[in-house]
Parts: C-alpha cells; sequence; structure tokens
C-alpha cells in the first residue's frame, strides 16, 4: 500500500521513511528506538514531531537527516534512497540538500559567526563562501556580528548563527531539533519566528522536533510520537491507534 501524503501539500515527498527499524545499545542494554515506522512528508511542508522524551522523535529526525542508520527500511530524502550511502556520501549528500539546526548550536568555538557560516560553503566549493555567510548572517539580523566569536554572543545570537548557517547552502529541508531549548521564552519565539519566516520565504521543507505543543502545531502538521511509533498525525485521515 502506497504511503499516505498530506492532501493539503500533494507536491512530491521531500521525505519517505519506509518500514523503519532501529535499536540502540548492545545485549541486554539494546533499546529498540524506533518500531516499523512510516512517514511521507511533502516538499514545502513544515511538520511538527512531539511526544515524550524517548519517544523516538529526535531519533527518527535524525535517521531523515543522514545521521543515524537505520537497522532496516528504507529513507528517501529529496529523491535519493540515503540508506545505502557510504559516510562520505551521505556528508556530501547533506551539503547540498539538507540544513540542521541543533538545540546546543554546535557552533565552532574557534571560529567567528562569518566562518562557522561560511563552513558549509566552504565545504560545497562555493568560491563566493564568505560573501554568502555575510548576506545569511545580514539576513538573520547579525551584520554587525560577522567578526564576534560564540562567546562574544548571547544564546539567541549564537542560534542565527546555527541558523544562517543551516540554511547557506539554500538547503531542500532545514532539521531544527529542539531549537529553542536553550534559551529563555521571548528569545526562543524571536528564534522560531525568524525560522518560519525564512522556511517560508524560501520554500524549504521544515522538520521540527519540540516537546512544546503549541510551538508544534505552528506548523502544517504534527505528529507525535510514542515509543517508536506513530500514534496521532494531525493531517493523516484518521489517528492511529
Amino acid at each position: 500500500m502506497p504511503l499516505p501524503t498530506d492532501p493539503l501539500h500533494p507536491a512530491r515527498p521531500a521525505i519517505v521513511i519506509d518500514k523503519v527499524e532501529l535499536s540502540l545499545g548492545r545485549g541486554a542494554s539494546r533499546v529498540h528506538i524506533l518500531k516499523s515506522l512510516s512517514l511521507s512528508v511533502a516538499a514545502g511542508q513544515s511538520v511538527g514531531l512531539v511526544g515524550p522524551s524517548g519517544s523516538g522523535k529526535s531519533t527518527l529526525l535524525m535517521v531523515m537527516a543522514g545521521l543515524e542508520r537505520p537497522d532496516s527500511g528504507k529513507v528517501t530524502v529529496a529523491g535519493t534512497d540515503i540508506t545505502g550511502l557510504d559516510e562520505d556520501a551521505l556528508a556530501r549528500f547533506r551539503g547540498r540538500h539538507a540544513g540542521i539546526v541543533f538545540q546546543s548550536f554546535h557552533l565552532i568555538p574557534t571560529m567567528t559567526a562569518l566562518e562557522n557560516v561560511a563552513v558549509p560553503l566552504e565545504l560545497a566549493g562555493a568560491r563566493d563562501a564568505f560573501d554568502r555567510a555575510a548576506d545569511e548572517l545580514d539576513a538573520v539580523g547579525l551584520g554587525a556580528r560577522l567578526n564576534h566569536y560564540p562567546t562574544q554572543m548571547s544564546g539567541g545570537e549564537q542560534q542565527r548563527t546555527a541558523l544562517a548557517r543551516a540554511l547557506s547552502v539554500r538547503p531542500d529541508i532545514l532539521f531544527a531539533d529542539e531549537p529553542t531549548g536553550n534559551l529563555d521564552e521571548t528569545t526562543g519565539r524571536t528564534i522560531i519566528d525568524l525560522m518560519f519566516a525564512k522556511q517560508a520565504e524560501r520554500g524549504a521543507t521544515l522538520v521540527l522536533v519540540t516537546h512544546d505543543r503549541a510551538l508544534a502545531e505552528r506548523c502544517d502538521r504534527v505528529v507525535r510520537l510514542r515509543s517508536g511509533v506513530i500514534v496521532e498525525d494531525s493531517r493523516a485521515p484518521e489517528t492511529v491507534a
């Protein structure tokens, strides 16, 4: 049976997860994280992944982004089956198609904001990496902070830099894993507003992991996980039992 797509977003799927299984750990400590999970996300759609801690939502995002390899099943992203790619090919694929924003920013402390944003562009072979990085930082309101190091910036500025880095390669898909987790409420709201604005402006697909149901409901679609399975999909014809 074909995987369901959202009737409100009939475009080609940006992501197709087909019967993915994933366990982590070894022996008695091995934990079954994702259980025959299937999901299709349309291009340009925003999807909020919610669920309690340990439900598998962050692991699912990592599988979609090619940062975790499933034990079985198929993961197709931007038309490419990434389950068969080796690590080098995965890195190249992410560099062309995916931008990732993490809760902990993951900026390189010895590099300025400009250098941090330029890194993926340089890896992609862009000759104008620093000009494009400067434009991206300006677009997120950090045009005056190009030469500041992470320790010289607030948490909100660091996350803006991380967002600019994620967007710098003009990705098809933007992944965000608890992007406001280390920010106060006001700063977090500003980051989220900016992220949704940039996603809409560029027509990218957005996959957002959050504990905040109200934040998730700003997305086109909310998918709730529990114990490694989908128990609710707000755009599916019916709730999964």
